[in-house]
């Protein structure tokens, strides 16, 4: 029985008046490829956000590797305004507020939909620069050079890295002259460069054409194997969802509308209602 690798238990994300995420609790299992689906506006980037340290939930507990790493309850104002529920469910535990680096510390890397590059470098800085997340040298010993050693260790890695993916010919060109897949495919190579046990693919496939996307399908699948991954992803390509999901949770205006397997969410008539459409009688 695989155990839980990453756990929300109740979060909510307030701002102002407005509940992005409501009261959701959901769980991946190590090993597992699962979905986070739903029309747009649903909360789905607004739940990575919080998993990766971008946003602190107003309300909930986050936990990775059976450790809570995140936990938040409504005060001040937000006590007045809290528009979700169980205000008071984790009230006596400590606030945990990690920044994203901290968390990518952790071993939880991400991608976004919208894809981020370091605009100015070469695909090879671009992955080095990531290596660097999990260096051990410190000012002192930079200036000492006593970090050469991890120095050249990561510049190997990264050879390695970008060879593996099949860019390491074009690991002098600037990262935003690559084709598009190639430039996705550079993301999550810098994501795989900070050793992650758990990989946040936020619409991996956007912008993606039919045979693109099924060759994305077959390169996660592989990174997961590879790199011994866990995948969480957000993604409107129903292909690739049904596809590669273990599982998958969907969300509508916020809360959790359902869960299950591939064939149990396309079956379900409440997810056909809200996102996958309605064929009706004209």
């Amino acid at each position: 029985m695989s155990r839980t690798l990453l756990s929300l238990e109740h979060v909510t994300m307030q701002f102002g008046g407005v509940v992005a995420v409501n009261d959701l609790s959901m769980h991946v299992d190590e090993g597992e490829i699962v979905a986070l689906i739903g029309p747009n506006g649903a909360g789905k980037t607004t739940a990575f956000n919080c998993i990766t340290g971008v946003y602190e939930p107003t309300n909930g507990r986050i936990s990775f590797e059976d450790k809570a790493i995140i936990s938040n309850h409504p005060s001040g104002r937000m006590k007045r305004t809290y528009g979700g529920v169980e205000p008071e469910l984790f009230a006596s535990e400590k606030v945990l507020s990690p920044t994203p680096d901290e968390i990518t510390r952790l071993g939880i890397a991400r991608t976004f939909q919208n894809i981020r590059l370091f605009r100015s470098m070469d695909v090879f800085d671009n992955v080095l620069t990531a290596m660097h997340l999990r260096s051990r040298a410190n000012v002192f010993s930079s200036v000492l050079r006593l970090s050469h050693r991890e120095e050249k260790a990561m510049r190997d890695e990264t050879e390695k890295l970008l060879k593996e993916q099949g860019l390491w010919k074009h690991r002098g060109d600037k990262a935003t002259s690559l084709p598009y897949g190639y430039q996705r495919r550079l993301e999550i190579a810098r994501a795989l460069a900070t050793k992650p046990r758990l990989l946040l693919l936020d619409e991996p496939a956007a912008g993606m054409n039919p045979q693109e996307t099924l060759e994305l399908a077959a390169f996660i699948r592989e990174i997961k194997e590879k790199y011994s991954l866990t995948v969480l992803m957000i993604e409107h390509h129903m292909d690739l969802v049904m596809g590669i999901s273990d599982r998958v949770y969907v969300l509508d205006f916020g809360s959790l509308i359902a869960e299950g397997t591939p064939e149990e969410i396309q079956g379900n008539q409440r997810v056909i209602d809200a996102y996958l459409g309605v064929s009706e009688d004209v």
